[in-house]
C-alpha cells in the first residue's frame, strides 16, 4: 500500500499560513515508500522531522516510562501518590477541580491519558522525572522528543517555553513500538496502548471518520470497522494528535500543526481543518485491502 495519499493531504496545507507536519507508518506494508521505518513497513513523511512544540501528545513518552516501570516490577500501579500544590494545574483535566489529594499510579496514568489531565501528569512526572523520560527516549532512538518542564499555568521568565518538543516522525516511532510490542517489552507496549484506547478527545484526527470510540474488541476490530486509539495535544498555537489506527491495516501515525497565533482565529481553524483532512485520508488506508 502507498501512503502517498496522506503526503498528498498533508501538502494542501501548503498555502496556509502554518507548519503541518506529519508522519504514517503501515505497520502491516511490504513496500517502502518515504524510506522504511523497520523491517516490513511503510512509511511516509511531510516535514516530518521538524522539532514543533507537540504539548500534550509528549505524555506519551511519561506514560511510556510508567508503563515500563509497571511491566518490569519497578512501580507498582496500586503504590498511592499524594498529589502535592506544587502538581496542581488547569487547563485539561480533572484532579485540580478534586478535593481528594491521594491517588494510586493506576489512577494517574488513566486520568492522564484520558482526559490529558495537567494535574497527574505533575504528579507522574514528579515520581519519575524528566530524566527517566530521556533515557527512554534515547532508548528507542527519538532523538527530538523531550519533556523540559512539567505543566504550567503560567511561563514566565527563568522556565522552558513550552512544556515538551518533538517531531511527528518520533511521535509516530513511539506509537508503532507499541503496536508491535517493542517498546521496551511487549507487557508495557499493551499497557500504553490501552491507555491511549481510553482517550476521549476524538475531535482533531478522528473528528470526520466514522468510529465508535467506545467498540469493544481493541486491538482486534470487527470486519468493517475502524479502532483508534490516540493522544491529542492542545496549546498556544499548537494542535497535535498522535494514534494508532486498526482497520485491515494498522497506522501508527503523528500529525501536528504550528502557527504564531498573532494571526488571529482563522488561523486556528485552517489548523484544525487540515488535520482533519489528514485523519479523514489515514482511515481510508486503513481501511485499505490487508496483507495477503
Amino acid at each position: 500500500m502507498s501512503l502517498a495519499r496522506v503526503a498528498a493531504a498533508a501538502g494542501r496545507s501548503a498555502a496556509l499560513p502554518l507548519v503541518l507536519s506529519v508522519s504514517a507508518i503501515d505497520l502491516d506494508g511490504t513496500e517502502a515508500t518515504d524510506g522504511t521505518d523497520g523491517a516490513g513497513t511503510d512509511r511516509i513523511g511531510f516535514h516530518d522531522e521538524v522539532v514543533l512544540p507537540v504539548a500534550s501528545t509528549a505524555k506519551l513518552l511519561l506514560l511510556a516510562e510508567i508503563a515500563r516501570r509497571l511491566d518490569a516490577g519497578e512501580l507498582r500501579g496500586d503504590r498511592t501518590v499524594d498529589v502535592l500544590p506544587e502538581d496542581r494545574a488547569g487547563g485539561t483535566g480533572l484532579l485540580g477541580r478534586l478535593g481528594r489529594t491521594g491517588w494510586t499510579v493506576e489512577d494517574l496514568c488513566w486520568l492522564t491519558a484520558s482526559v490529558s489531565d495537567n494535574t497527574a501528569t505533575n504528579a507522574l512526572l514528579r515520581l519519575v522525572g524528566r530524566d527517566a523520560t530521556a533515557r527512554l527516549a534515547e532508548r528507542l532512538t527519538l532523538r527530538d522528543l523531550t519533556l523540559h518542564d512539567s505543566v504550567r499555568d503560567v511561563r514566565g521568565p527563568g522556565v522552558p517555553p513550552v512544556f515538551a518538543t518533538g517531531t511527528a516522525r518520533d511521535l509516530a516511532r513511539l506509537v508503532a513500538h507499541a503496536a508491535r510490542g517493542t517498546m521496551v517489552s511487549a507487557g508495557a507496549s499493551a499497557r500504553l496502548l490501552q491507555w491511549m484506547r481510553a482517550n476521549t478527545d476524538h475531535g482533531l484526527v478522528p473528528a470526520l471518520v466514522a468510529h465508535d470510540p467506545y467498540a469493544p474488541g481493541f486491538p482486534a476490530p470487527a470486519p468493517g470497522a475502524l479502532l483508534i486509539a490516540n493522544k491529542t495535544g492542545t496549546d498556544t498555537g499548537v494542535r497535535a494528535d498522535v494514534g494508532l489506527l486498526i482497520g485491515t491495516r494498522r497506522l501508527a501515525y503523528a500529525v501536528v500543526a504550528h502557527w504564531d497565533t498573532a494571526l488571529g482565529a482563522s488561523t486556528e481553524r485552517a489548523a484544525v481543518h487540515a488535520l482533519r483532512d489528514v485523519g479523514r485520508t489515514l482511515a481510508d488506508c486503513a481501511m485499505l485491502p490487508g496483507p495477503g
